[in-house]
């Protein structure tokens, strides 16, 4: 009797075994084949939905200064709570800025600025016109604190509040054009702390 059950103890081990393998196999088929998918279906929705674009800027200051801006902007196309045929949304900017003082006794005319910005907008949904209003808290970083012998920012580090208008238009909404206002201080973390205010207009190309 116990041979008997040995021999066929033998014979099922293989055939649940080659069973369980066949199982696992189909099932690891199957995730590979739902995760490709999935992978395909995101990076689908991203190609369609992100965009990206260049801005170019130029402003004054309150203190005599003036600057240029260089900006990369991502526009993941993310949209919320429909109103009036507007909706609101959020993109992100980073900038290069040169900044240069006019004033007398100047220490340090020439100023770099670099930055990000996650920018709030509310925009018009629809249309070859689509006017929007904006508002955004960046950082900034500076590569001198003083511009003349009596004015200095304080710190390298720098918060860069902003609001502004503008619209984006053509017909395949590739074209950008706005107004700013940008206050730039440390935020009391660091004294003197006197900010600098800049207005400034930009135009940019949406890819």
């Amino acid at each position: 009797m116990s041979r008997r059950l040995h021999e066929r103890s033998a014979i099922v081990k293989p055939v649940t075994g080659l069973y369980m393998q066949k199982k696992k196999s189909a099932w690891l088929i199957r995730s590979l084949r739902s995760t490709l998918l999935a992978a395909c279906a995101l990076a689908s929705a991203t190609a369609n939905a992100d965009r990206f674009g260049v801005q170019v800027g130029a402003g004054v200051a309150d203190r005599d200064m003036k600057k240029v801006d260089l900006g990369a902007v991502w526009d993941p196309n993310w949209t919320w709570w429909e109103i009036a045929g507007f909706h609101f949304t959020v993109v992100g900017e980073g900038h290069v800025s040169y900044w240069h003082s006019y004033e007398d006794q100047t220490v340090n005319p020439n100023i770099l600025e670099i930055g990000v910005t996650p920018v709030l907008r509310f925009v018009k949904s629809a249309g070859y016109i689509r006017p929007f209003i904006e508002a955004g808290v960046g950082i900034r970083l500076l590569s001198h604190t003083r511009i003349t012998e009596t004015f200095s920012v304080g710190s390298v580090f720098q918060f860069a509040d902003m609001v502004g208008i503008g619209a984006i238009f053509g017909a395949h909404q590739n074209y950008q054009a706005g107004f700013r206002f940008q206050h730039l201080s440390n935020g009391g973390i660091k004294e003197p702390n006197p900010g600098i205010n800049f207005s400034q207009l930009y135009l940019q190309y949406n890819f």
